[in-house]
């Protein structure tokens, strides 16, 4: 079993809400599945969610259509990690 926060989609949603956002490395290494994000980072705003979206499809080699985003994929850290890793592994 993998540890909690250390499987390479993990990291890599962490690297790109850091990178997008601005967020410093130790708050998005603080992230726990139930970090709310949408509504509750003000640097998530809707701009911002567009160029996370495009990051991770970037980093992760993926194909998020519009028709997919919702404010649940975005609700918390946890939904947005599983989210990206039901796509990566699709």
């Amino acid at each position: 079993m993998i540890p909690e926060g250390k499987t390479p989609i993990d990291e890599t949603v962490r690297a790109v809400l850091a990178d997008i956002l601005g967020l410093s490395p130790e708050r998005v290494a603080a992230f726990r599945p139930e970090t709310p994000l949408f509504g509750a980072l003000p640097e998530l705003d809707s701009m911002a969610v567009a160029g996370v979206l495009t990051e991770l499809e970037d980093r992760l080699g993926i194909v998020i259509d519009d028709d997919e985003v919702d404010g649940e994929m975005l609700e918390t850290f946890g939904a947005l990690t599983e989210f990206a890793a039901s796509r990566a592994l699709a």
